[in-house]
């Protein structure tokens, strides 16, 4: 059996009747099988957009090289006595329970919110009655915040290969399609996501893991440098680890842990709105034209850098995707996107935010406490302009412009409803003028760009704190304790997230060998 790596250009609908037909004229060969091994888009020319594709074949005609033989992540069991309990349900916490499960520890998940059917239907009613639900919602329940925001599969991380091939693979055998092992930006679509954590789930329960909804963590307690239990509304429970995956939300648990001596920092972050074209805006900027066929919708990213080495940049890109109300607690106000798996809506959206120093901003030295209250304050402010969950809202051209038009569009995928109001004004000024700089840059490189509107608080894009860890990703001080990701301060999505888990089950192991 011989193998080579093909290397093709095809049009965006092309066939695998066609790909295979070109196969097998361009290396001469009648029988063979092939699989895909990356897939990217070049629309850089906009009247020949095509998928680039890295093809390996395999054929008893071929003499050519081996292919390549990709490692994969040693998880080595034995029969272990130990504990472990895991706070949150995420993509950080699911894939450290999961991997610990796989080795051979009794690991139990600990999560606040509800299972996802459940979640959904409060969900759907919030969307419909404005009635909060504190503990399923956007941010809280099964699967985490990662459930309902589109599910994209990319991440800038470096260093984390083995983990990313992991966890790609398990999505994929919870049902995710297969091409999310070779796309260049992959994605799960929000609709698909409710049935894979549910099928994760089962493959956690299966291997013996317990997993308890609606259980929220309170309080622990620490003794010599370790933590005798969790506290949690349904009592106390113990372990011999303990594992935090509490999520960027979840302010009130990061509260608690700094109540208790866990060690943080502050860093920069990213603030800002969520912006919204039409679908068809987006495409004709990027392909020339309204659809192309054999691709679902166009996307962009886009990053500016403005002279005093501030950064304004485009964020969690949802073609054609949903703006939804991403509030974590009751009486705040923050939006978020989401997008089913086909992409199909009438609206693309993404988050355009600006970079923080949260100590430039307020002038001091400040505190990791400070800068959750201060981040809660805005998130408190955007609920109080509107008194409800309506988005403060206007056009892109209206923020660039420093003032409010009287032709205001308020046609939105938002399911609460818009406010026309000059939300430049109730960002801090430093943030403000640093997105209307970058509003500006960008609306230079996308045609209509400023045709689009801009709304609500995008606060959730990256942590203002970072908890300090050890060379194990311990808790400082503390030998039993694991903060792990997005609440962490050290990733940010849901790749970087879970691998931020894997590798923190790996130290466990790796400890307990």
């Amino acid at each position: 059996m011989g193998f080579k790596y093909f290397h093709i250009k095809l049009s965006s609908d092309y066939s695998e009747k066609e790909l295979e037909r070109l196969i097998a004229r361009k290396l001469r060969i009648r029988k063979f099988d092939y699989q895909i091994e990356t897939k990217s888009l070049d629309a850089r020319n906009k009247n020949n957009v095509q998928w680039q594709l890295k093809v390996l074949v395999t054929s008893d005609e071929l003499k050519g090289e081996s292919p390549e033989i990709k490692p994969s992540l040693s998880i080595p069991y034995k029969e272990r006595n130990k504990k472990i309990i895991v706070v949150g349900s995420g993509p950080a916490g699911f894939f450290a329970a999961y991997v610990l499960q796989m080795a051979g520890f009794q690991v139990k998940i600990l999560e606040r919110g509800s299972e996802v059917n459940k979640r959904a239907r409060e969900i759907h009613k919030f969307e419909t009655t404005a009635q909060f639900f504190p503990n399923s919602n956007y941010a809280f329940g099964e699967g985490g915040a990662g459930t309902f925001s589109d599910g994209k599969l990319t991440s800038r991380s470096k260093h984390i290969s083995l983990e990313k091939n992991f966890i790609l693979s398990s999505y994929v055998k919870a049902g995710a399609p297969d091409e999310i092992m070779y796309l260049a930006h992959p994605h799960l679509g929000s609709d698909n996501l409710k049935r894979i954590v549910q099928v994760l789930r089962k493959m956690f329960t299966d291997l013996g893991g317990e997993i308890m909804f609606e259980t929220c963590f309170t309080d622990l307690k620490l003794k010599n440098r370790s933590v005798e239990n969790f506290v949690t509304e349904k009592g106390e429970m113990e372990a011999d680890y303990y594992i935090l995956a509490n999520g960027h939300s979840a302010l009130d648990t990061s509260r608690i842990l700094m109540e208790r001596g866990v060690s943080f920092r502050t860093k920069k972050f990213a603030v800002g709105s969520r912006m919204e074209h039409l679908q068809e805006t987006i495409n004709i900027a990027q392909w020339g034209k309204a659809q192309l066929p054999g691709v679902k919708a166009a996307e962009y990213r886009l990053t500016s850098k403005l002279d005093n080495d501030q950064s304004v940049y485009t964020f969690c890109m949802c073609p054609g995707g949903i703006i939804v109300p991403s509030a974590a607690f009751a009486n705040t106000n923050t939006v978020n996107g989401m997008s089913l798996y086909q992409r199909n809506n009438h609206f693309a959206n993404a988050a355009c935010v600006a970079s923080v120093d949260i100590n430039e901003i307020l002038g001091k030295e400040v505190s990791p406490l400070e800068a959750l209250d201060w981040l809660e304050d805005l998130e408190k402010k955007f609920y109080e302009i509107t008194s409800d969950y309506k988005a403060p809202a206007c056009s892109i051209k209206d923020f660039i412009n420093g003032e409010l038009s009287i032709d205001f569009n308020k046609e939105s995928s938002y399911p609460l409803g818009l406010e026309q109001m000059p939300i430049w004004e109730f960002l801090p000024p430093q943030i403000s003028d640093a997105m209307r700089k970058g509003l500006k840059d960008f609306s230079t490189r996308l045609k209509d760009f400023d045709t689009g509107n801009i709304m609500g608080l995008e606060s959730k894009t990256s942590s203002p704190i970072q908890v300090i860890r050890d060379e194990h990703r311990r808790a400082e001080g503390i030998d039993n304790l694991f903060v792990i990701g997005e609440g962490s301060g050290y990733s940010g999505g849901i790749i970087s997230s879970a691998a931020d888990g894997v590798k923190a089950a790996l130290s466990i192991i790796q400890l307990n060998s």
